[in-house]
């Protein structure tokens, strides 16, 4: 396996300030969406983002990456990928497993597991190509959605990019099509030095271009739930997402 499964450290974190400025849209008639749309003058015509989010699903810090997506030109979904069972922020109660959460969803019949996510993550890259015009797709994953954007090339994403992921495996890695990016953390259990060093001579023998930035001073879930109010996780986290940026305005735009 490229990284190691989900753990405790995937639902701690800060709230980020901030007003989000999308909307909340249905996906296929069925899944719940947050879509943030560019200023016109800066859209890139034809190009798009899905985000598929990290355990807490849709909230308030995510919906701030989408906005600062489409600040950049990108019409961007963020997609529920849990069926409305995302877990909350902060420690979880004595007793809870991930992975439990994972295989069963909260109430025992939500599961979390790739066999049904896959078909929520089609049905967002539909979504954008169908209905919102998409021609070039890129997709972002944070955590638990890393799995599935490196899973999801052969449904038509074009480049990736993900921040500290977890629970890829080696062949999902191997199988991609196009660019991969990934900004990980100096101190993380889950997609600790010998995953990524295993992951990076995967990424080699895809012949695909492929980057990986090292945060130092920063723990899992930095991209997301960093603390903007330390120094060190402030700029990890603003620079993880210009990596992101950058590496989208270069080999999906251009």
């Amino acid at each position: 396996m490229a990284s190691y499964p989900p753990g405790k450290c995937c639902t701690i974190g800060v709230k980020h300030d901030g007003e989000p400025t999308g909307k909340m849209v249905k996906v296929a008639n069925k899944h719940d969406g947050y879509l943030a749309t560019p200023p016109a003058d800066k859209a890139h015509e034809g190009v798009g983002i899905l985000i598929c989010p990290d355990v807490i699903g849709i909230w308030q810090n995510s919906k701030l990456i989408a906005d600062q997506f489409a600040a950049n030109g990108y019409l961007t979904l963020l997609l529920d990928t849990f069926n409305g069972d995302p877990l909350s922020l902060g420690p979880k109660p004595a007793g809870f497993n991930i992975m439990d959460w994972i295989a069963k969803g909260s109430d025992g019949n939500n599961p979390h597991t790739k066999e049904a996510v896959d078909p929520i993550v089609v049905d967002g890259i539909k979504a954008l190509k169908e209905e919102y015009g998409v021609k070039k797709l890129g997709a972002v994953g944070y955590c638990f959605g890393a799995k599935y954007v490196v899973r999801h090339y052969k449904d038509g994403i074009d480049v990736g990019y993900v921040a500290h992921p977890s629970f890829i495996d080696d062949d999902e890695l191997s199988a991609i099509t196009g660019p991969l990016a990934i900004s990980a953390a100096e101190t993380d259990s889950i997609f600790p030095n010998e995953k990524r060093h295993r992951s990076e001579e995967i990424l080699k023998e895809t012949g695909k271009p492929y980057q990986i930035n090292l945060f130092s001073g920063v723990e899992h879930g930095f991209a997301v739930r960093g603390d903007p109010q330390v120094k060190v996780q402030r700029f990890a986290k603003e620079q993880a997402f210009y990596q992101a940026v950058t590496w989208f305005d270069h080999y999906l735009v251009q």
